[in-house]
């Protein structure tokens, strides 16, 4: 059985005493839920959060990290140092990290084997821009996305990656993505597996959807067959929208 999951990605958002006051409203929303709940805080307050969640089932990740464990590297953080604190998972790839910071499929490659040689869980990002969506060009991108990042890994290591697609062109840009659009390119993310490690791994690999995910479409997105939940940005730093996602599972 598929692990279901909704993690919140807040991105630069939320200082401390903002991001205690959410903490406290997740903690008095939480309860027993079919999916795993996780929220990814900025590094600057990870460790008060993993604190502050410690007696709840919520997990708290991180939203990024570097592939060398130690070094020059200024401003960077290493997959040791957040487990120093507790930190367990980690998202690799985030389409902004893609866009903004430059990051490419050899670099992220580079971060997954650190993850995973530290014992990290990996949520992995990927996912096409609008003109490739309208170029019919979009399983290519996410397929090669996918190869370069991933597929030099051994069948085993697997168990310790979520991927999560996210539709660049979904988010921000007028367009939408409808749920049957989301089942078709998970359903080939599964196959674009099954073709290389088999339909057992395939089978037991949650894939996240990451595309504007709502109070008022999440059930529809998660109910396709393919679908094992969400990877949520502005709604997860609204308690009520966010246990809202995380009850339609």
């Amino acid at each position: 059985m598929r692990k279901q999951i909704v993690a919140g990605n807040w991105k630069m958002n939320n200082d401390l005493s903002q991001t205690e006051s959410l903490i406290e409203a997740l903690k008095a929303k939480e309860k027993t839920s079919n999916a795993e709940v996780m929220v990814a805080p900025t590094f600057t307050n990870l460790y008060q959060a993993n604190q502050a969640l410690k007696e709840s089932n919520i997990e708290v990740i991180a939203q990024n990290m570097h592939f060398a464990e130690n070094g020059a590297y200024t401003g960077e953080i290493s997959a040791s140092m957040l487990k120093s604190i507790g930190v367990e998972t980690v998202i690799l790839g985030h389409s902004e990290r893609r866009a903004y910071f430059n990051e490419t499929d050899e670099q992220l490659a580079k971060k997954v084997d650190a993850a995973l040689a530290n014992n990290m869980r990996v949520i992995f990002c990927f996912g096409e821009e609008l003109a490739d969506r309208k170029s019919g060009n979009h399983e290519a991108v996410v397929e090669s996305q996918i190869k370069n990042a991933l597929f030099h890994l051994k069948a085993e290591a697997f168990k310790n990656v979520v991927l999560a697609y996210e539709p660049v062109w979904a988010i921000g840009t007028g367009e939408t993505a409808s749920p049957e659009q989301a089942q078709d390119m998970h359903a080939f993310i599964r196959k674009t597996l099954a073709d290389t490690y088999g339909n057992e791994v395939a089978d037991e690999v949650t894939i996240l959807y990451g595309g504007s995910v709502k109070p008022n479409n999440a059930q529809e997105i998660f109910s396709k067959a393919d679908v094992d939940g969400g990877l949520i940005g502005g709604a997860s730093l609204n308690a009520d929208d966010f246990f809202a996602i995380v009850n339609a599972i």
